[in-house]
């Protein structure tokens, strides 16, 4: 069972992008094996963690926080040999990815840290893109699996922990780009300037993005769909926080981004799309017909990648006034 080509897969979590993972890897014929704290009628489902690791070769891990990170790997050790690796995909603290990667190593069974960039859509299509850190050898033998799917698999070096770092710093960025969006706009519409105008004014700026192409038209929409959840962004700015403090960094960027969505949590919206931090600066929504949206982007390269279909994904439900 355990010898030559890996066939059988373990995916630990079926939130947004786990179940998404689980349904790339059936359709490029592996072996899928999954569990979920919240039991879900779907193929291959198990009763717990450790009769995952029992099933299968690559245990794959999407939980949320380094609290769930942590009873999964406790759940599993006992069943954990020499034949398993463990990819933890969760976005957690870095010192806690160390102490995961200590318990699978301790049963001789090989680790990687192996958070990723993209939402949804991304891995709906099978188009991750893998930070990875841990032994060579040990991202060797699951490459196949990570590529099922993934558009680009980055190497960090052998230090696990480190590609936790770097995708925290990713989110960091993120998470300020999109509180500075939202004043963006903000601004823009109490001082009468259609919000159409912005979004065609970034397509010649220097900063446009595909994120800034994706999430304007859903906040202009009012549409806030999860892609990457309020809630997750919260906890990794939070995370990005604890580094900085640990290297006694000043963060008041960081600090004031935190504090935005801090806010909007509050309010509820823990589980919608972290660009619902928009509705911090409005109380009533005016819904934005989409004609006025479906403007023309694409002569920036930048912003060329998504074009008409983040328009199309920021309107698929209409908006309402809030």
């Amino acid at each position: 069972m355990f010898g030559g080509k890996i066939k059988d897969v373990g995916v630990i979590g079926l939130g947004i992008i786990g179940t998404r993972v689980a349904a790339n890897l059936r359709r490029k014929n592996f072996n899928v094996f999954v569990w979920n704290r919240t039991a879900r009628p779907v193929p291959g489902f198990v009763s717990s963690p450790h009769e995952i690791a029992g099933l299968t070769q690559v245990i794959l891990i999407f939980v949320r926080d380094a609290e769930a990170l942590m009873q999964v790997m406790e759940d599993i050790k006992p069943a954990l040999k020499k034949h398993h690796v463990v990819c933890c995909h969760s976005t957690v603290s870095a010192e806690s990815v160390k102490k995961a990667a200590a318990l699978a190593m301790e049963m001789g069974a090989g680790f990687l840290d192996a958070p990723f960039t993209g939402s949804k859509m991304a891995a709906e299509k099978g188009e991750l893109t893998y930070y990875i850190s841990g032994a060579e050898s040990e991202l060797e033998k699951v490459t196949p699996v990570l590529e099922a799917s993934s558009k680009k698999i980055l190497r960090f070096g052998p230090k696990v922990g480190d590609a936790t770092i770097l995708k925290i710093a990713t989110n960091l960025v993120s998470g300020a780009v999109i509180s500075a969006l939202a004043e963006a706009l903000a601004i823009s519409r109490e001082h009468g300037v259609e919000p159409a105008r912005l979004l065609e004014a970034f397509e010649e700026n220097a900063n446009c993005s595909p994120l800034i192409t994706m999430k304007l038209p859903a906040m202009m929409a009012s549409s806030y769909e999860p892609h990457f959840s309020l809630k997750n962004m919260l906890k990794d700015l939070r995370y990005a926080q604890e580094l900085a403090k640990a290297a006694e960094l000043a963060t008041p960027v960081l600090d004031a981004a935190t504090k935005l969505m801090d806010k909007s949590a509050f309010m509820g919206n823990g589980d919608r799309d972290y660009s619902v931090v928009y509705e911090n600066h409005t109380i009533v929504q005016t819904p934005v017909a989409e004609s006025k949206i479906r403007i023309r982007i694409g002569r920036n390269p930048a912003c060329s990648t998504l074009r008409s279909s983040a328009f199309d994904a920021a309107l698929e439900q209409p908006a309402v006034a809030q």
